[in-house]
């Protein structure tokens, strides 16, 4: 089915005069996760990962993605003619270097320039340029022979009520219109749907488990323009509108309208977000401030009416996953129990309480061997039965009206050996360490990470993704600015934690062929104290489940490392214990928070 697509498309590129043409994962705005209409990529590779990158040409083709997937993408690219090249391993190419390497003087490299930002758009042209070849916009080739392609997604949008949000759109609004007035700026164009969500106070069920309305936005001084889809207009979203100043426009109005709204104008548009057919519009006709975003940092950093409703939220993910898990150690073997049918379980477990929505991203239950897969995902013809051995990773998250979840645990499904106590210890002592950080404020994720990794590294170990992420409220499970990880992204400024920002704490490790190890909880970033030194910050473990202490090596932790499971599990108990809702289930969770 893939070479057939394949064959199409090229036979389109060739009438189009394309030579290499590049299919990247993202939607016009650059969502992490994109709704099925957008799935090209998907569709034209049979590659279902949410990160990767499409190159075909005449004689070939090729998919670049990271390590979180270098083993699912060469299990599903088998047989179809297309090359893996996995990112950030030694002697393969990057996707520029293989377009600096095969492009030749004349050729035409091309790309839809809805699904490129304005920044990877520069980076593609001028390579093209070093080469003598051309880099053009081109339009949705792959549209032109998806012949059953899924409709665009186009769900209601729901207010936020300010229990909820913390703050009102008509405050929020204020708070940014001031960074345009300070940074000389007339117009704000806005196209990631999380800082729309966030702006206006809006969300939606557009974009898959991120609670997102698909959207455009612009900002000026005295009103705003926000591009809506008409099947999710309501009465009442338009009453709300005319009394906050917000015109609401049509989803694809924002195309023919933003040259006339911009037209001599001094426009901020993120160069990292905005979109290349978009910054075309703009080309010639406005001044243009091609710097991050305003909305970002603001939407990072949560007001305490969100950091008191994330608190609620993950206790009741925590006894959902606990719950699940005295289920989980007491039922298998005795019954049969799959990845998928585990995750359908938790995912009973969650929905009991009323306020969950849907989960944050596709929960990932890998049993032994496919732990080792970063981010698996269980099918039908990868499914497997759990038996009373080895080591379960459990990923999944929630979205309740509370606020987003993630958690990790790898549970003991049996006995185990010296060296899986030994990982699974190593990896729970980096994720209590970095939890246990005080630190001068100014300090970065990739200051802090060497805590996390330190008990790994002493022991020649490490694994291949970043430690920890920022996550939104209620929105995309994965945002920015804030990160933890020791590789510098070179061209991205460091972001210093502040006060209310969200991040996880994720170490692992992973055996090719045998098992992984993640152990994930989310932390909030508070001010501590004001020193003779200056401000110091520490963190607020948010997650509540317990760690396995079947799993834990206990003389390869210090005294130290002790106290910090054991203070941690009490507080597990002290939370949870009056969630559990049968007496089996209040003492599984009094033993599996006993201290060491």
């Amino acid at each position: 089915m893939v070479k057939e697509r394949l064959e199409l498309l090229r036979r389109i590129m060739e009438q189009e005069k394309i030579d290499y043409y590049l299919v990247p994962t993202d939607d016009p705005h650059g969502s992490e996760y994109v709704g099925d209409f957008f799935k090209c990529r998907q569709y034209i590779t049979g590659f279902t990962g949410s990160a990767g990158t499409a190159l075909i040409w005449k004689t070939g083709a090729g998919l670049w993605t990271d390590a979180r997937y270098h083993i699912q993408a060469r299990e599903q690219l088998a047989g179809s003619g297309i090359t893996l090249f996995r990112e950030g391993m030694e002697n393969v190419p990057s996707l520029i270097s293989f377009l600096k390497e095969n492009l030749k003087e004349g050729q035409c490299l091309a790309a839809d320039g809805r699904v490129l930002n304005k920044s990877a758009a520069e980076s593609f042209r001028r390579t093209a340029c070093e080469k003598g070849a051309s880099f053009k916009s081109c339009g949705d080739l792959i549209g032109r022979i998806w012949k059953e392609r899924p409709e665009i997604s186009a769900c209601s949008v729901e207010l936020l009520p300010p229990e909820i949000s913390g703050m009102t759109a008509k405050e929020k609004l204020a708070k940014i219109r001031q960074k345009l007035r300070k940074r000389g700026a007339d117009l704000l164009i806005l196209s990631s749907l999380d800082e729309i969500g966030w702006l206006f106070n809006i969300r939606g069920r557009d974009i898959p488990m991120s609670l997102l309305a698909l959207a455009y936005a612009l900002v000026e001084e005295d009103k705003a323009l926000l591009y809506l889809q008409k099947d999710a207009w309501s009465k009442e979203l338009l009453d709300w509108a005319g009394r906050n100043q917000i015109e609401i426009k049509s989803y694809e109005d924002i195309y023919s309208e933003l040259l006339q709204k911009a037209s001599g104008k001094c426009v901020w548009a993120d160069r990292e977000r905005v979109n290349w057919k978009l910054f075309g519009l703009l080309k010639n006709a406005a001044n243009i401030i091609e710097e991050t975003s305003p909305v970002e940092l603001e939407k990072a950093v949560k007001n305490e009416r969100e950091v008191e409703n994330f608190r609620r939220a993950h206790e009741k993910d925590g006894a959902a996953v606990t719950r699940f898990l005295c289920w989980l150690k007491t039922h298998v073997g005795k019954e049969k129990i799959t990845e998928i049918s585990a995750a359908e379980k938790l995912e009973e477990f969650r929905g009991e309480w009323d306020s969950y929505l849907l989960p944050s991203f596709e929960p990932i239950m890998a049993y032994q061997d496919h732990g080792a897969i970063v981010h698996y995902s269980a099918c039908e013809r990868t499914d497997r039965e759990l038996k009373p051995e080895g080591l379960f990773l459990m990923d999944t998250g929630g979205q309740y009206r509370e606020g987003t979840t993630d958690i990790t645990r790898t549970a003991a499904l049996g006995p185990l050996t010296k060296k899986q106590r030994e990982h699974y210890t190593r990896v729970l002592i980096g994720n209590l360490r970095l939890a246990a950080l005080s630190f001068p404020y100014g300090c970065s994720g990739e200051n802090l990470d060497l805590a996390a990794r330190a008990r790994l590294w002493e022991a020649g170990l490490d694994f291949m993704h970043g430690t920890g992420h920022g996550v939104g409220y209620l929105m995309n499970v994965h945002e920015g600015p804030q990160a933890i990880r020791w590789r510098h992204r070179k061209g991205t400024m460091t972001t210093a934690l502040e006060d209310g920002m969200v991040v996880s704490d994720e170490p692992g490790l992973y055996i090719e062929g045998e098992y992984g190890i993640r152990l994930e909880n989310l932390l909030v970033c508070h001010e501590k104290e004001t020193t003779d030194f200056g401000r110091f910050m520490n963190w607020e473990i948010l997650t509540l489940a317990p760690f396995e202490r079947e799993a834990v090596e206990e003389e390869l932790m210090e005294e130290g490392d002790r106290k910090l499971l054991n203070d941690y599990h009490r507080r597990v108990r002290e939370k949870l214990f009056p969630l559990m809702k049968t007496r089996e289930e209040k003492e599984w969770l009094w033993e599996a928070t006993e201290a060491i």
